[in-house]
């Protein structure tokens, strides 16, 4: 019999980093200050109509382009390689992939961003991600991208859900989830880790299908937002965003594992009472 899997889905900025992405390096390297890009990016989509995170992908190109900068992959890899995460990020998955092994779980680890994705490529915990999912760009021949290939706003995000309980990653494949199969994880292994109200369309959906959604918060913050989440049943549970061994986010995910092993362990044995 397999090892279960449990998928956990994870929010990028503010979640697992400090701060959005872009505040890094790109930011300062187009010269100005997350304020500034970011209240222009408001303004242009106030002015366009255009969707935010439409927005935001045009903005990074017209601005590099003011400045010379080539917005190329190896431009966009490099503003990864500063990020800074929270307490325990860097060591995380290693310990919670040995706790999963321990009792006899396979833990998978998926990015759900509107961030961009070739930034998160360049960051030093890109390789412990089963998929990364995210905003992309089509770069033209000359190697410069030029028009997003990919947007994920924050409803959008859910889909990935879906995708990753019926295990269809290449999410060109429109046809393979929307089949009426079986899951290769189930709902009810799935937890969503987020920071805050952008995150509410993918936390409610897990939630409701039976999985476990986390809100997060730095410690020198206020909780109130996701406290609020929390008495409206949006989520699990609210932790710091601390993951540090022994903390309460490490907890409550080996409180999950745990469920679901014995689970794993309850049918192992009504399957061997039914074969006799």
């Amino acid at each position: 019999m397999a090892k279960p899997i449990v998928a956990l889905l994870y929010d990028f900025d503010k979640t697992l980093s400090t701060t959005d992405m872009q505040n890094y390096t790109f930011i300062p390297a187009i010269g100005m200050t997350p304020d500034e890009f970011w209240g222009l990016t408001t303004k242009f989509s106030k002015e366009t109509g255009m969707e935010k995170i439409l927005s935001y992908m045009y903005m990074m190109i017209l601005c590099a382009k003011e400045k010379g900068i080539k917005m190329d992959r190896k431009f966009l890899n490099d503003c990864g390689k500063n990020i800074k995460y929270y307490p325990g990020v860097s060591t995380w998955f290693k310990r919670i992939d040995e706790y999963g092994e321990q009792h006899g779980v396979k833990v998978e680890h998926y990015l759900v961003s509107s961030g961009t994705k070739e930034i998160v490529e360049g960051c030093s915990i890109a390789d412990e991600f089963t998929e990364l999912y995210g905003c992309e760009y089509y770069f033209n021949e000359e190697g410069e991208a030029v028009w997003p290939k990919r947007a994920i706003n924050y409803t959008q995000k859910t889909q990935f859900v879906y995708r990753i309980a019926k295990g269809v990653s290449d999410i060109t494949d429109d046809d393979s989830v929307n089949k009426k199969t079986g899951h290769r994880v189930p709902y009810s292994n799935i937890v969503y880790i987020g920071d805050g109200m952008t995150d509410i369309a993918c936390m409610t959906l897990v939630r409701r299908n039976g999985g476990k959604s986390i809100a997060v918060y730095p410690k020198e913050e206020s909780s109130e937002t996701v406290k609020g989440m929390h008495q409206d049943g949006r989520v699990n549970f609210i932790c710091h965003a601390d993951y540090s061994a022994g903390s309460d986010i490490e907890k409550v995910i080996q409180l999950i594992i745990d469920s679901v092993a014995l689970d794993n362990q309850m049918n192992k044995k009504e399957n061997t009472l039914l074969k006799k």
